[in-house]
């Protein structure tokens, strides 16, 4: 009987020791990683000043809020919301607002996988690191900087019109960013532009992950390159795929703010037209807050959803989500 409660009484003595050690082993890591600690914290405090502090002003949706210091903003409810649905210009801003994000997801997704696969089979190093230093390069200016090259290639007395008409495709300049019907085009074609190789980079990350001796077991049994991508690279890198394909699913109503408001003008604005920019002319331009923050908060309810939607459907294809 002794000898069990001195067991007992030895036990209770050691767990403070483990407990002390353990919080010392954790306070040496993070010494050791005192510089990645202060990295990560940087984008935590980013993120808690920029995404969740605004998050105590999203009651103005609800207000007829006046930016007034003193002023009294009462209380409207839904009155807002029903404003935005009721409202003549939301066929059209959804209508682009989904065209663009659509084309940009069934086109501009796949390409830097397509991209990621090509350049991983391609066997100089030299030409490989060029196409991939090239391929990065625009995702490094701004879309002030792109919108002005765009501008001055799709002119009038553009490089683009000089081409084609050198061709005999056309016979007379086009003024590409005065016509509605090329603007879903342009900016489709140009952030794969921008983004193609910078899109690739995780890909290839992921490609490089993959085990050599699987290639070479597939060489060994007769498989051809295109056998080996689609029995080996494409398997391999699904994961990577899918929590990607949650993420772009997830953002299709993001159009890209940046890239509408430097080629959008008034002769196009029918095609070009968006909720964020819609978001901005009427909260920025036109001063109404409440407004503005209402449909940014039905976006943002809707991009919720469609996280949920597409993480559910990832999981049941392939056992991958983020959640």
């Amino acid at each position: 009987m002794s000898s069990t409660v001195g067991i007992e009484a030895a036990n209770t003595e050691r767990k403070p020791v483990k407990k002390a050690g353990k919080w010392k082993k954790l306070a040496g890591k993070l010494v050791t990683q005192r510089y990645l600690q202060v990295m990560a914290l940087l984008g935590v405090a980013w993120m808690i000043i920029f995404n969740y502090i605004p998050m105590y002003w999203i009651t103005i949706a609800f207000k007829d809020y006046n930016i007034i210091p003193g002023s009294v903003s009462p209380w409207v409810g839904l009155e807002h919301f029903r404003e935005f649905f009721n409202d003549e210009n939301l066929g059209y801003v959804i209508r682009n607002t989904l065209g663009i994000s659509l084309l940009k997801l069934v086109i501009g997704f796949p390409l830097p996988i397509i991209f990621a696969i090509l350049l991983n089979e391609v066997r100089s190093v030299l030409f490989k690191k060029s196409i991939q230093t090239i391929s990065y390069l625009p995702h490094f200016l701004s879309w002030v900087i792109l919108g002005g090259i765009l501008a001055n290639w799709l002119a009038d007395v553009g490089v683009m019109n000089k081409i084609l008409m050198s061709l005999g495709w056309i016979h007379q300049p086009i003024s590409y960013l005065a016509e509605p019907k090329y603007f879903w085009t342009i900016v489709v074609a140009s952030d794969i532009w921008k983004e193609l190789g910078w899109s690739a980079i995780i890909y290839l990350a992921a490609i490089s992950s993959i085990s050599p001796e699987l290639y070479e077991a597939a060489t060994i049994d007769g498989a051809g390159r295109f056998q080996k991508i689609f029995s080996i690279t494409l398997p391999s890198i699904k994961g990577t795929i899918s929590i990607l394909f949650i993420l772009a699913v997830s953002g299709m109503l993001n159009s890209n703010f940046d890239q509408i408001l430097v080629l959008r003008n008034q002769l196009n604005e029918v095609r070009s037209t968006v909720i964020d920019y819609y978001v901005y002319q009427v909260g920025i331009i036109n001063s109404r807050f409440s407004y503005s923050t209402a449909v940014n908060l039905i976006k943002s309810v809707i991009a919720f959803l469609l996280l949920l939607g597409s993480n559910a459907v990832t999981k049941k294809l392939n056992d991958t989500s983020l959640f």
